[in-house]
């Protein structure tokens, strides 16, 4: 190759150099104002009860909404992503959040908060922030493991700084005027979104919206049955539901789910996880100001565990992917949950801020461990091949659970009118799924174990055996992935 042709296929290739870096610098201010921006949400719960004359179960479904929002809507972002880029669900995402916390300053009853700042604004983050995540997979190829871990910080400064400047602005104008002025903060979404500009390929085709492989056969019966269906009608209703079966294929794993031991349980697992995981987040900060703890006080434990997850996170990610922990990262995340769970009884026996400062330091090293390898996790259940449709699946169930979490469990106060119960319920949902799935791979290992060693095939073997997934890694003339749709926790 020419030097001037070389140098022509150097400039089309912005990938892990120059305008990368600033992409990821946008990336990880996305994730601080979108997955950060739930953190602070506890923060106003006391006020919005109080205005509202709501009860705990009535206002703990703002959060819940706009969190499984977040979460669930990985799917939609990623249809959106394939057919406009990432760029365009980034700026949609931010107007989307925008509008929705805006709209929610307006708001007469909590039922419309639900929609506002539920719905309006969980959707739109769930834009931002996934395919902010996708987008790093185009920029990124031989970096790409690290600047998926720096721009996960930008999580942890998230939730460092939303729950003080959110008490900060309650305490001087109100939550109606906060409101107003996060719509403003989180249109910084559509600036980041601008700076992610698509990739461009020496060939001259734009690698922002990748297809997927398709098989050969599949194509083959797509085609026949689109030609047959113009000349015969009963063809057509047998088009629609042979696309609308792939559609569900690519983007919700059901045959992986039902296949793949592996897949199942931790899926399973991570879901009843959820019931629990959340609850702290959302009901700390009214526990601790029901306790007489001062309101600044009580909103910087929410920053205390964003502050060391910035730390630790990091830390957490370097030591799963060591070696030693090859194949076994299940059950460090299994001990990480455990460990979450076991924290909770530490605000059960006292509600003193010292206590409760000690209680968030174990959490946040706990939550990094939890945050750090739920997806690498999966990653070691399913090939990559599949990993986006069975991110899908993953993503929609888990979601399902944390919108009923925190609103049961409210109903449960309300009951009650004891705020431990919060705590006796997240412990009982993290400490029994920990058990599941750390108790059920091990099951399933010695189970492949035997297999092997008597050589005897199981009845209805496994598809996708749990073991780790090596995969080799991709050249930089290669398409990232098709759209992932990323959570983070």
């Amino acid at each position: 190759m020419s030097q001037r042709g070389a140098a022509a296929c150097k400039a089309a290739r912005p990938q892990d150099q120059g305008w990368a870096w600033m992409v990821l610098l946008a990336a990880a201010l996305l994730q601080a104002l979108t997955l950060g921006f739930t953190s602070c949400i506890g923060v106003f719960f006391t006020d919005l009860q109080h205005d509202f004359q709501a009860s705990n179960s009535e206002t703990s479904w703002f959060p819940s909404i706009m969190v499984a929002v977040l979460h669930g809507g990985g799917p939609l972002c990623s249809i959106l992503v394939k057919r406009f880029g990432c760029r365009f669900a980034v700026m949609l995402g931010g107007l989307l959040s925008s509008v929705g916390m805006v709209s929610s300053s307006f708001c007469k009853s909590i039922s419309q908060l639900y929609l506002t700042a539920g719905l309006i604004t969980g959707l739109g983050s769930c834009f931002s922030f996934q395919a902010g995540v996708t987008v790093l997979g185009y920029y990124f190829v031989r970096w790409r493991t690290l600047a998926n871990a720096m721009a996960s910080t930008g999580v942890s400064v998230g939730f460092t700084l939303w729950p003080l400047l959110s008490q900060y602005l309650l305490d001087e104008m109100g939550w109606r005027n906060t409101f107003l002025i996060f719509g403003g903060i989180l249109l910084n979404c559509c600036v980041c979104g601008a700076i992610m500009r698509p990739v461009q390929l020496p060939s001259g085709s734009l690698l922002q919206s990748p297809k997927p492989g398709e098989e050969p056969g599949r194509r083959a019966e797509e085609a026949q049955l689109s030609n047959g269906a113009a000349f015969h009608p009963e063809l057509q209703q047998q088009t629609r539901r042979t696309a609308c079966f792939h559609v569900l294929q690519k983007y919700l794993a059901f045959d992986i789910f039902c296949q793949n031991k592996g897949y199942q349980i931790y899926t399973i697992g991570v879901t009843w996880m959820m019931m629990g995981f959340a609850l702290p987040h959302v009901y700390l900060v009214p526990y601790a100001i029901q306790n007489r703890v001062e309101e600044r006080r009580a909103a910087l434990l929410v920053s205390i565990i964003g502050f060391i997850n910035i730390f630790i996170r990091p830390l957490t990610g370097l030591l799963s992917g060591h070696r030693v922990f090859t194949g076994r990262r299940i059950y460090l995340f299994s001990l990480a949950v455990l460990l979450c769970g076991l924290s909770n009884f530490i605000c059960v026996i006292s509600a003193e801020y010292s206590v409760l400062i000690i209680y968030c330091v174990i959490l946040s090293i706990a939550m990094s461990g939890v945050g750090a390898l739920t997806f690498q996790v999966l990653m070691d259940v399913v090939e990559m091949e599949r990993f986006s449709s069975a991110l899908g699946l993953f993503t929609i169930l888990e979601s399902i659970t944390l919108l009923i979490g925190p609103p049961l469990t409210g109903l449960l106060v309300d009951l009650t009118s004891d705020f431990h119960y919060v705590f006796y319920t997240s412990s009982f949902f993290l400490i029994s799924a920990a058990l599941f799935m750390g108790l059920s791979f091990s099951a399933l290992e010695k189970k492949n174990k035997l297999q092997e060693a008597s050589k005897v095939p199981l009845a209805n073997p496994s598809k996708y055996p749990y073991n780790e997934m090596t995969t080799e890694p991709r050249s930089e003339s290669q398409s990232p992935p098709a759209v992932v749709y990323i959570t983070s926790i």
